[in-house]
C-alpha cells in the first residue's frame, strides 16, 4: 500500500502473523513463522534466552534497583512477537524496582499475532500467567497506529503496530534501553536497515543501552553508523556471541525544523496539578495524573454527584472522513483508545455497554460517501464494516430501510456518572468553585477564585469547554458554543427495544432504566440552556426519518412523543473552527505573533526559534459532541507530556491537536 494523502502510512488493517506450531526437543510446541522460516523464541529455552540477551544485556535488574526518577523507565523494542521479552522486563521490574517507580514499554510489530495465538504462545510460561492475561485481555485489533495498554498500576505498554522503522520515526518519546529483536537479518533483511538504527538513535536518551542476539555485520555497521558503540558478549545456547552497547550522545531531533513553534516545553515534573473543569476532558485528565502519583485538585462550578440521576447516555463512536486525513486518524485512535480505557476503568461495565453503533446511510450521497470510505480504509470488520439494510436491521433489532456502517465494538456510556467515578480516583481532591483569573507565580500558578479564595499549583490544565477561553492566557483560542438539546421518553410496557446505538442526523441508544434518549439538536453559536418544544419536535422528526418503523412501533405500544411528555437535557458544547480538539501546552499568543511575524510575508522563511508557551499551563477543550472518543486519549497525551513519557499518539497527530495551530494559520494568511 502507498502512503495516505496526509503523508502517513495507510490507515488499514495489518496482516496478522501466520504460525505453525513445531514440536521442540522437549516435546512441547513452539510458535514458528512460515513466512520468515524462523522461530519466535528459542526452542532450547526461550525465556532463558530473553533474560540473558535482553534483560541482562541491558543491565535491567541493576538499573531498576537504582531508578529514582519521577518519570518512568522506558524500554523500546523492535518486534513485539509473542510479548515474551516485554513480560520478562515487567517481571524483572517487579522484582527489583522501588515501590514508587514506573515502567513504560514501547514495542513495534508489523505482523501482530491473533489473540488466540498470543494466548497459546504465552501459555508456555505458567508463572507469567497473570501478566499474560492482562496483555491478552487488552490485545488491540490489528490496526496500524499506537495502542496504549495499562498492564498494571505501574506498567504501561504502547504497541506501535506497523513497520518498525516507520513507527519509530513517528514516535514522540525517548528510550532508556532497547531490545533489538525480530527475525534474524538473514530471514528478515527488510527490518535491519540503516534507517532503523538511525530512528533508534534519534529516539534514545543519552546513555541509552541496547542488546541484540545478532552479531551480523549489517547490524554492527548500522549501529556504529547511527552513533551506538557496540561490544560482543557471550551469547545464549548455540549462539556463541551477542551484541550490547550504548549511545552516549543521541542526535538532535530534526523533525521540528519546519514547525519550530510546536517544540514542546522542557518537562518539569509537578507535585500538584490543578484541573479546571470536571467534565469528561477534565475528569479523565485528573484521573490520568492521579494514577501517576500526582496530587490533583479538580475544580468545577457544579458538584457532579449532586446533579441527581439524569439517565443521560452518550455514544462512543466516530464518523470518519471518506478520504484519509489527520482528523480521522486522531478520532479513530481516540475511539479505539476509549474502548480499551472504558474496559480498564470500569471492567464490570456498570457505566457503559458495548452494544455497537450503526451509522445509517439514509441518502444516496451518504451511501456514496460510506462506500468510498470502505474502499479507502480496509479496516478490520471488528472495527467497522458495511451492512446492507437487511443485515443492519438484524443487528439493530428494528427494521432499517438503508445500508449502514456498523461499528460492532462501539458503545454507549453514562457520561455524568463516569465523570463522578473518575473524580473519585485516589489522589484527586474535588473543589467546588469558579476560577476568576490565572496568575503566574514563582515556578507555578495562583488560581484566584470568584469567592476570593486562592489555590496554588505547580501546573494547571484548563478543561472547561466554553469556559476554557475565559482566561487572559487562553482568550486567543477560537472557540464556538454549540447548543444541543436531547429528548428523553419514559417508555411504556411492551415498547420495542434497539440492539445498537443508531446514528444519522442524531443518535438514539438502546433504552436504559426504561428511558429512551434521542437527539440531539445542533445549534452553532447558541449558548442558551432553556429547553425548547421546537427542539423536541426536531428530535422526534429526526428519529422518524432514520427509524420510521421503530417510531411506529413505539406509538403502537402507547408511547406519546408530544413535547409535553418529553424531558429535555440541554448542553452547550465547545467546538473549534476545524472541528478538532485543542490539546497540549498553551502558547503565548503575543510571543508567537512577534516571533513568527515573518510568516505573514513569506511562509517559507521559518524562524528557528522554538515556540514560547505559558510554562506549566495546558489545555484540553473543543471536544464538541465526540468527547468520549477524544477526551480520554487527550488526557493520556497531556499526562504523558507532563510526566515526560512517550506519547500515546504519533507525533504528526500530536501536532495536529496543538492549541497553537490556528495562530500559525492566521499568521500565514495575514489574519
Amino acid at each position: 500500500m502507498t502512503a495516505a494523502p496526509d503523508g502517513l502510512p495507510p490507515l488499514a488493517a495489518l496482516d496478522t502473523a501466520r504460525l505453525d506450531w513445531r514440536h521442540a526437543a522437549s516435546g512441547e510446541t513452539a510458535p514458528h513463522s512460515p513466512a520468515f522460516d524462523d522461530v519466535y523464541f528459542s526452542r532450547h529455552d526461550g525465556r532463558a534466552e530473553t533474560e540473558h540477551v535482553f534483560v541482562t544485556g541491558n543491565r535491567l535488574a541493576e538499573r531498576f534497583r537504582e531508578w529514582r526518577e519521577p518519570r518512568p523507565f522506558v524500554v523500546g523494542e523492535t518486534g513485539f512477537g509473542t510479548g515474551l521479552n516485554m513480560l520478562c522486563a515487567w517481571a524483572c521490574f517487579d522484582a527489583h524496582a522501588a515501590p514508587g517507580a514506573r515502567l513504560h514499554l514501547v514495542s513495534t510489530e508489523k505482523f501482530p499475532l491473533s489473540r488466540e495465538d498470543l494466548a497459546r504462545a504465552l501459555a508456555a510460561w505458567p508463572d507469567l500467567a497473570e501478566r499474560s492475561e492482562s496483555l491478552v485481555a487488552q490485545w488491540p485489533e490489528p490496526v496500524a497506529g499506537v495502542h496504549r495498554l495499562w498492564l498494571d498500576a505501574r506498567v504501561t505498554l504502547d504497541l506501535h503496530l506497523g513497520d518498525a522503522t516507520e513507527r519509530l520515526a513517528l514516535l514522540d518519546g525517548r528510550v532508556d534501553a532497547w531490545f533489538l529483536d525480530g527475525f534474524a537479518p538473514a530471514k528478515n533483511p527488510e527490518m535491519w536497515r540503516p534507517e532503523l538504527f538511525d530512528a533508534m538513535a534519534a529516539r534514545s536518551r543519552p546513555g541509552a543501552t541496547f542488546a541484540t542476539f545478532s552479531c551480523a555485520g549489517v547490524v554492527k555497521r548500522g549501529l556504529a553508523a547511527a552513533g551506538f558503540t557496540w561490544r560482543k558478549a557471550p551469547g545464549f545456547g548455540r549462539k556463541r556471541e551477542m551484541l550490547c552497547g550504548e549511545i552516549a550522545a543521541p542526535p538532535s531531533d530534526v523533525r521540528r525544523r519546519q514547525t519550530p513553534w510546536l517544540t514542546p516545553p522542557a518537562p518539569r515534573p509537578p507535585r500538584h496539578v490543578t484541573v479546571i473543569g470536571a467534565g469528561i476532558a477534565g475528569a479523565s485528565a485528573a484521573a490520568a495524573l492521579a494514577r501517576r502519583g500526582i496530587a490533583v485538585t479538580l475544580i468545577d462550578r457544579f458538584a457532579r454527584a449532586e446533579l441527581g440521576t439524569t439517565h443521560l447516555q452518550g455514544a462512543l463512536y466516530v464518523k470518519l472522513a471518506a478520504d484519509t486525513n489527520r482528523q480521522s486518524r486522531t478520532y479513530l485512535a481516540g475511539f479505539l483508545h476509549s474502548r480499551r480505557w472504558l474496559a480498564w476503568v470500569d471492567p464490570r461495565r456498570e457505566l457503559w455497554r458495548a452494544t455497537g453503533v450503526l451509522q445509517l446511510a439514509s441518502s444516496e450521497r451518504e451511501q456514496s460517501r460510506q462506500a468510498r470510505f470502505l474502499a479507502n480504509h480496509p479496516l478490520p470488520e471488528s472495527v467497522v464494516r458495511g451492512l446492507d439494510a437487511e443485515a443492519a436491521s438484524a443487528v439493530a433489532g428494528a427494521r432499517i430501510d438503508s445500508p449502514a456502517l456498523d461499528y460492532p465494538d462501539a458503545a454507549w456510556v453514562r457520561p455524568m456518572e463516569l465523570c463522578v467515578r473518575l473524580a473519585e480516583t485516589p489522589g484527586i481532591t474535588f473543589h467546588r468553585g469558579e476560577v476568576a483569573t490565572l496568575r503566574r507565580q514563582d515556578d507555578g500558578w495562583m488560581l484566584e477564585m470568584r469567592d476570593g479564595e486562592a489555590i496554588v499549583a505547580d501546573q494547571v490544565i484548563i478543561a472547561g469547554a466554553m469556559e476554557s477561553v475565559a482566561f487572559a492566557q487562553s482568550a486567543s483560542l477560537p472557540l464556538q458554543p454549540v447548543r444541543g438539546q436531547l429528548s428523553q421518553l419514559r417508555l411504556p410496557p411492551g415498547a420495542p427495544e434497539l440492539g445498537r446505538v443508531v446514528c444519522a442526523g442524531g443518535y438514539v441508544p438502546p433504552a436504559a432504566d426504561g428511558m429512551l434518549n434521542f437527539g440531539a439538536t445542533f445549534g452553532p453559536g447558541d449558548s442558551d440552556r432553556t429547553p425548547r418544544d421546537a427542539d423536541h419536535q426536531a428530535n422526534v422528526k429526526e428519529l422518524e426519518r432514520g427509524l420510521p418503523h421503530f417510531v411506529a412501533a413505539l406509538r403502537d405500544a402507547g408511547a406519546d412523543l408530544s413535547p409535553e411528555q418529553l424531558t429535555a437535557l440541554v448542553g452547550v458544547r465547545a467546538a473549534s473552527p476545524d472541528k478538532t480538539p485543542y490539546c497540549g501546552p498553551l502558547p503565548d499568543a503575543d510571543a508567537w505573533r512577534e516571533d513568527y511575524a515573518v510568516l505573514a510575508k513569506d511562509a517559507s522563511r521559518i524562524p528557528e526559534k522554538p515556540g514560547r508557551h505559558h510554562a506549566g499551563l495546558w489545555i484540553s477543550t473543543a471536544h464538541g459532541s465526540r468527547g468520549m472518543a477524544s477526551a480520554p486519549l487527550c488526557a493520556e497525551l497531556l499526562a504523558s507530556r507532563i510526566c515526560d513519557e512517550p506519547l500515546p499518539l504519533e507525533q504528526p497527530l500530536v501536532d495536529h491537536l496543538h492549541p497553537g495551530r490556528r495562530l500559525i494559520r492566521d499568521l500565514i494568511r495575514g489574519n
